[in-house]
């Protein structure tokens, strides 16, 4: 069941949840689906409101267990930008809940609803045998959303991401002052290593949500920046 066509927004009827939407990916996925024109309804669930004045934003404060205060159909798209740092949460334990716990509930509750298709950000090296804890976390955390029964899963893995944070992250940049100059050798195989932007990321997630369904896909960084810069997909 689709919802009505609005009439308030050109007769938009497409229907999107966006998690994470005041990070620096979920930012401009957000931004991006509002310029769309095709979306009725964006709903936002968080901790912070986005600072975005427009009506087709529904935001709804919650902490990430419960997702039954949203639509129940009619869910075309899932987007899932939700991460933090061991730093910023404290310990490994408050990590994980944001970083596994949080997004697999949402992938739960959007296969409960049969929402169209899942998108989520994962990272570069994401494996469940990595013997670092934050990509053994993204790993896992894969893992999950895969047995959770979506329509359509697809995870994205970007490299170090470049954009104006919230909030200051010491090590992204530092990071990122090492690797604007190193990003021109990183050629062949190692190109998914360079930077990129989160507004390429974002842009990609949202081609990839318009071009792909039925399985489980998985995009990494360098493929990121050639669907937002335009070209197709090699999957």
């Amino acid at each position: 069941m689709k919802p009505v066509a609005d009439d308030r927004f050109g007769g938009a009827i497409k229907r999107a949840v966006v998690a994470g939407a005041t990070g620096l990916v979920g930012r401009e996925l957000l931004q991006l689906l509002l310029d769309d024109g095709r979306y009725a309804e964006i709903h936002v669930p968080g901790r912070r409101s986005p600072q975005v004045d427009d009506d087709r934003v529904r935001f709804h404060a919650c902490d990430f267990e419960d997702f039954s205060f949203l639509p129940t159909v009619g869910v075309d798209e899932v987007y899932c930008a939700l991460g933090t740092t061991i730093g910023k949460a404290g310990s490994q334990d408050a990590f994980r809940q944001v970083d596994f716990d949080a997004v697999v509930n949402l992938a739960r509750w959007a296969a409960h609803v049969d929402a169209g298709r899942f998108v989520v950000v994962s990272s570069l090296g994401a494996d469940v045998r990595s013997g670092n804890f934050y990509l053994r976390t993204k790993g896992q955390m894969e893992r999950a959303l895969k047995q959770c029964g979506l329509n359509s899963l697809i995870i994205v893995r970007p490299s170090l991401l470049m954009g104006q944070r919230g909030e200051f992250r010491l090590g992204e940049r530092l990071g990122a002052w090492l690797m604007r100059p190193l990003s021109v050798l990183m050629i062949g195989r190692f190109k998914k290593y360079r930077p990129i932007a989160a507004a390429n990321v974002a842009k990609a997630m949202k081609r990839l949500a318009e071009s792909k369904f039925g399985d489980v896909y998985v995009e990494e960084s360098d493929q990121l920046q050639l669907l937002a810069n335009g070209y197709s997909s090699t999957l």
